[in-house]
């Protein structure tokens, strides 16, 4: 490896904006590589900056170190399918969640209640009878 196609541990983490401690973490358990070393000193290619990357996204979409080890190490397009297949089922669910309760907080922007929790439309909303979608133009508890 040409030493110009090397980086310390401090310009790839910078790079990323991220601290050299959290490279030194990942290597310790298992999410990357660990580095060459030129006179006792990490060595970083540009595969390690692919790598820091996809741990950087797949840490934004929401997973855990331990599913980022598997799916990186995991062998088999199969095995990696069924990892993500089941990653995948997770962000769904959090997105319905999610979704319930940007709800509930749309309707509350617009209630007009003294007490919202005596809204029939909150109530509806808060009990999942009605979830998603738009409930109603205002609240028909008067303040």
């Amino acid at each position: 490896m040409k030493s110009s196609d090397s980086m310390r541990i401090g310009e790839l983490a910078e790079r990323f904006g991220l601290a050299p401690h959290v490279l030194r973490h990942w290597e310790s358990v298992g999410l990357l590589i660990p580095a060459e070393r030129v006179n006792g000193r990490r060595r970083y290619t540009r595969d390690h900056a692919v790598r820091v990357m996809t741990i950087i996204r797949a840490k934004a979409a929401g997973m855990s170190l331990d599913q980022i080890r598997d799916v990186l190490t995991v062998s088999g397009g199969a095995g990696r399918r069924a990892l993500l297949l089941r990653h995948h089922a997770e962000l769904e669910r959090k997105l319905r969640e999610i979704s319930a309760s940007k709800a509930l907080i749309e309707h509350l922007m617009r209630c007009t209640a003294d007490d919202f929790t005596r809204c029939p439309d909150y109530r509806r909303l808060a009990e999942g009878a009605a979830p998603g979608g738009h409930h109603g133009d205002g609240c028909v508890v008067s303040p």
